[in-house]
């Protein structure tokens, strides 16, 4: 029933936009490809431009998966590196040179000029790939690989993702790998966030129905420590998952009781 919803909504989105398609950022992990697939059962697969962005540190076999996803569902497929734009900024800005994360939050806003590039060319939609858990958390570069028009798996936790993967015909390599934004050599969505995805998915669930943080981590056996960390994460990235506040001046405010 998720993958229906999930994709009436694209076709909702596309149709009321007027769009000629969407645009989708394919990295060879596992949400990008749920994206992807959805979309391409959603409207005509034709109408779906995926475009994988390597980097110098990207892994081969990210963009052999990428290419076959795209070839087996009918896609069109691009590949774009951002390697010269990373140079630039480099020279530009040296400090990039000495901060992974720095550099990192400098890639996904390249990525994301280089899709809103393909979006404005063929009249597209730009569709996100960052699921619930990435988004509760803000473990996601704002105005990089948060900056899309709509977010189909936005109300999936990772855990979700996975099995939506298998409903709807998701090649297992894609789950196999280990979740990676490939920002930084030997980079882990895991090992950066500080927690599994099994974990963080249960106390988010337990945030998100107003249990309380030592019931969390009680009954799912979680380290307190692990619990009180997710919901700082949670609490510091408020901002990251709102437009930018505007301070109320006239009758009707965007953002605040402007409704559309």
């Amino acid at each position: 029933m998720t993958d229906v919803v999930i994709k009436e909504f694209i076709r909702q989105k596309v149709e009321e936009s007027g769009a000629a398609g969407v645009v989708i950022g394919l990295s060879g992990g596992i949400d990008s490809a749920v994206v992807a697939v959805l979309c391409a059962s959603a409207i005509e697969a034709e109408k779906v431009l995926t475009i994988y962005m390597p980097s110098v540190i990207s892994p081969t076999e990210d963009a052999r998966d990428a290419e076959e996803l795209a070839l087996k569902f009918g896609m069109k497929h691009k590949v774009i590196g951002i390697e010269p734009a990373e140079d630039g900024f480099r020279s530009m800005l040296p400090e990039l040179k000495g901060d992974k994360r720095l550099l990192g939050n400098c890639m996904a806003r390249c990525r994301m000029a280089v899709l809103y590039h393909f979006a404005k060319l063929g009249n597209r939609l730009v569709m996100g790939t960052s699921n619930k858990s990435e988004l509760l958390v803000g473990y996601f570069t704002k105005f990089g690989d948060g900056g899309a028009d709509f977010c189909p798996i936005g109300d999936l936790y990772k855990t979700e993702v996975r099995q939506l993967a298998r409903k709807i015909g998701v090649p297992d390599k894609f789950a196999q790998k280990a979740p990676s934004a490939c920002l930084w050599e030997g980079q882990t969505d895991e090992a950066e966030l500080g927690i599994c995805y099994d974990d963080l998915d249960a106390v988010l669930f337990g945030i998100e129905n107003g249990m309380e943080l030592d019931d969390i981590a009680r009954r799912n056996m979680i380290p307190e420590e692990k619990v009180e960390m997710v919901w700082k994460l949670h609490q510091n990235s408020v901002h990251k998952r709102k437009m930018p506040l505007i301070p109320k001046v006239g009758v009707r405010t965007i953002g605040l009781d402007w409704r559309e």
